[in-house]
C-alpha cells in the first residue's frame, strides 16, 4: 500500500469473527518488523489457540521467538477468513 508516496506494509491481526484486533503500518517486511507485531498484539489480546500466518519467512521466525511456534497455522488460503 501507498503512504505519502512511499510504500508500507500493513500488519493485521483479526479475531476468528474477521474483526480487527491490531494493526501496525512499517516500511520493511522483515524478522525485526513480524516480531515487534507479534509482541504487540500478543500483549494487548493474549496468547490464542492457534495463530494463522501466510507463508512469510519472517512470520515464522516471529512466532519462534515467543514461543508460539506450536501455535501457527499455515495453509493455502487459511488466512481469508475476512
Amino acid at each position: 500500500m501507498k503512504l505519502n508516496g512511499g510504500i508500507v506494509y500493513l500488519w493485521r491481526a483479526a479475531d476468528q469473527e474477521g474483526m480487527l484486533l491490531e494493526s501496525y503500518i512499517t516500511r520493511t517486511r522483515d524478522k525485526e518488523a513480524a516480531i515487534t507485531f507479534m509482541k504487540k498484539a500478543l500483549k494487548g489480546h493474549g496468547s490464542p489457540e492457534k495463530i494463522t500466518t501466510d507463508g512469510l519467512r519472517s512470520c515464522r521466525a516471529a512466532m519462534n521467538r515467543p514461543g508460539n511456534a506450536g501455535n501457527q497455522e499455515i495453509g493455502r488460503r487459511a488466512n481469508n477468513r475476512i
